[in-house]
């Protein structure tokens, strides 16, 4: 009897358990088909010329400049230990004191000139200019703040010449814009009142004007790199900042933004409430690599990445692990092999030069990339089985797989698993085109591609034309049988 009874209980806990679950599965469908005003208008990639060409950048460059280059991590002879541009927020620094920096900025050794034929060299394909950081100053003559380059002792805008130079190198500009704005007395982290509110009101027409006229001063500009939009004031922003985007793009067609402008009417950011991505392309990606394919669901996406590890604007000093030349080009690899654009960042000295350090490593990514450029442009992923010795990445439209070597194994042979019904019909290096591989079959779908040499002082590239066949689609593999 009280077998039965238990027997009954677990069968009826069991029934009441599965009524949940389903409950729960029910209840996160629905979650999932949210009908929503302000989330994503869009599911999917971008097909359009401009965003193709986006996709196919492979390197970029950053740049972060400003006022925070002048004091460059440091006030009155203490060291902040936060990244350079965020110097104005810490407790030890006035607001008054820092906004007067502005009439030391003076950048007289700047030349966009030399800026952008150091970028072309290195290879870059795309350009992100900080028109304006969390601290409100300006690289611009914006008529809607006196806190501009027009009321420095330089005077002469800053950006309008980068667009220029850049663009005369065939680089494609980006504009980056924080929303934040420490300068302006209407921005607010929160509303928390009725004077809060009138406020903040009137910074969000603030900041639509100077959005477009940066459009209507520089028409040529890409797109817009937002930062700054995660504080609560923005975020209940959903229907103004849908708004403004939906205005921004009807005044530029065409023109790219990634998902860090603007929330849902849930305050979600980035994904909507559907998951699905609002804006461009992916902006999650800030210092960080996705391990796989599967983590970047399908979206465009870039990163942007640091020498040393969090700083931007320029510091005197280089705090912590500094990346070398060899590890920013795995980054760029991974990236690319991956889906995605690897962005360097740049953080120039308060009179407009570059460190020596940034100079360095510009020209021997440029030498680099001078060889094995054919590898980063226009490559996507390549579907095949990832190995230790590095990364694969396929030119897009063709049937050329670049192999990307970072990790030479000690047996000098590299094992290439592709996908099923992939033919290898040549093998070559990139850098010596009359360097040939024979592939040793070891599999139905698998090979070693052994090396002529053991010792490689750079990462190295070799290309796999393939064609599509079936004559393998038997193997001639036996399994293992148990």
């Amino acid at each position: 009897m009280i077998k039965k009874v238990i027997l009954i209980a677990a069968i009826v806990w069991n029934c009441v358990n599965a009524a949940n679950v389903n409950a729960q599965q029910t209840e996160t469908a629905a979650q999932k088909n949210i009908v929503l005003q302000h989330g994503a208008h869009r599911i999917g990639r971008r097909t359009d010329a401009d965003m193709a060409k986006w996709r196919a950048y492979g390197l970029g460059q950053f740049i972060h400049w400003g006022l925070y280059s002048i004091p460059a991590g440091e006030w009155r002879g203490q060291t902040y230990s936060g990244a350079s541009e965020w110097i104005k927020s810490w407790k030890v620094v006035s607001a008054t004191a820092y906004d007067s920096l502005i009439y030391q900025f003076n950048p007289t050794k700047f030349n966009a000139g030399s800026w952008a034929a150091i970028a072309k060299q290195m290879g870059v394909k795309y350009v992100t200019i900080t028109t304006k950081h969390h601290d409100g100053f300006c690289l611009w003559p914006s008529k809607y703040t006196h806190f501009t380059i027009a009321n420095s002792p330089y005077k002469k805008d800053l950006i309008g010449p980068l667009v220029k130079a850049y663009e005369r190198q065939g680089i494609d500009v980006i504009l980056y814009f924080s929303i934040m704005d420490w300068h302006n007395p209407d921005w607010r982290y929160d509303i928390k009142s009725r004077e809060d509110s009138i406020a903040f009101e009137r910074f969000k027409q603030f900041t639509r004007n100077q959005l477009l006229e940066l459009l209507t001063r520089y028409p040529t500009a890409k797109g817009l790199w937002f930062d700054g939009t995660w504080d609560k004031s923005w975020v209940t922003q959903a229907a103004f900042a849908d708004s403004l985007e939906k205005e921004m793009r009807a005044k530029h067609p065409g023109l790219i933004i990634g998902s860090r402008f603007r929330a849902d009417e849930y305050g979600k950011r980035h994904f909507d409430s559907n998951g699905h991505m609002m804006g461009d392309y992916e902006q999650g990606w800030e210092r960080k690599i996705p391990e796989n394919i599967e983590d970047v669901h399908g979206n465009d996406w870039d990163c942007v990445m640091t020498v040393p590890e969090n700083q931007w604007g320029y510091g005197k000093v280089w705090k912590g692990h500094i990346k070398t030349t060899d590890e920013l080009l795995e980054m760029l690899a991974k990236c690319v092999s991956l889906d995605g654009n690897f962005v360097l960042n740049f953080g120039p000295k308060p009179d407009g030069s570059l460190r020596t350090e940034e100079l360095n490593l510009a020209k021997e990514i440029g030498e680099w990339m001078n060889t094995n450029k054919e590898a980063i442009y226009n490559g996507e992923y390549a579907s095949f089985a990832k190995q230790d010795w590095g990364y694969y990445i396929k030119k897009t439209g063709i049937n050329k797989i670049y192999m990307l070597v970072f990790n030479v194994p000690v047996s000098g042979a590299l094992k290439v698993v592709t996908p099923p019904h992939t033919v290898i019909s040549k093998a070559y290096d990139l850098g010596n085109p009359a360097q040939n591989y024979v592939p040793e079959e070891t599999g139905t779908f698998s090979c070693f591609i052994h090396l002529k040499q053991q010792a490689f002082k750079h990462p190295f590239v070799i290309v796999l034309e393939t064609t599509d066949s079936n004559k393998n689609s038997g193997s001639q593999y036996q399994k293992a049988k148990i």
